[in-house]
């Protein structure tokens, strides 16, 4: 007997999230601590289909030991964007088995895209906004079509553009989770240590905020931790993740 076809798979009735809903869940867990907010989101399944983006970045075990700790099963989506450093390829994949993620989703570019709009690979030198479009923004995009709600390892101490993240917030009509938005530098170092987590290679040498290998540099003292993205240039994002458009909007407040 064949399998029974779900109504999902005939219409679709993806869950349309509001401004109300990132409200309610802001408020709903106010105070709670990170581990057991995601616990109750990724197990009682509040979220719908939630996916975790991460980069394999300095700072990334961090969330993914969690994931892992509420639900292994949660898929990871990772951008393989042909720019990444080498030492980024293997620390993500070595992560991903340390931890037990057991649904690790490896996005490539559009091969025809690629050929079409960057043959030379060199694009990120004179338009890195439209690199990291046709490598990351369309992508991600596409590999999101199919979930309710992306969880994401943003902190707002990263950059002045990350100050004052709300743990919710809309992405259109799906919703944006950052369940480190109040964590503290601090915070994640004592993280890393407390469950004895691998550093990625990179940290080492001067990359606390790694990106493609092309468009990332070391970071000097006194330097905010992305100042090495994209130096020169007046980008601060890749485009995946961006700037809250209304900071007086309620559901765009840091409610922790």
């Amino acid at each position: 007997m064949a399998d029974p076809v779900r109504v999902r798979d005939l219409i679709d009735v993806r869950p349309r999230f509001t401004t109300a809903d990132a409200i309610r869940l802001n408020n709903m867990f106010r105070g709670v601590e990170t581990q057991d907010m995601l616990n109750t989101l990724l197990r009682e399944h509040m979220l719908g289909d939630a996916a975790v983006v991460s980069s394999f970045g300095a700072e990334s075990a961090a969330l993914l030991h969690m994931i892992a700790q509420a639900d292994a099963s949660t898929p990871v989506l990772f951008l393989d964007t042909g720019k990444h450093f080498p030492e980024t390829l293997a620390y993500g994949g070595d992560l991903a088995e340390r931890l037990g993620l057991t649904d690790l989703r490896i996005l490539t570019p559009d091969p025809e895209t690629i050929a079409k709009k960057d043959e030379t690979g060199l694009r990120w030198s004179y338009d890195p906004d439209g690199c990291c479009e046709i490598r990351k923004v369309i992508p991600l995009e596409r590999a999101l079509a199919g979930f309710d709600a992306s969880i994401t390892g943003r902190k707002g101490f990263q950059s002045a553009t990350r100050a004052g993240l709300p743990r919710f917030e809309l992405d259109g009509d799906r919703l944006k989770v950052n369940p480190l938005a109040s964590w503290s530098k601090a915070d994640i170092e004592a993280y890393f240590v407390t469950h004895d987590l691998p550093r990625h290679p990179l940290v080492a040498e001067g990359y606390p905020s790694i990106g493609c290998a092309p468009c990332t540099s070391r970071v000097q003292a006194g330097e905010d931790a992305r100042s090495g993205r994209w130096r020169g240039w007046d980008k601060v994002e890749c485009g995946i993740h961006t700037p809250v458009a209304d900071p007086d909007d309620p559901a765009n407040q840091p409610v922790f």
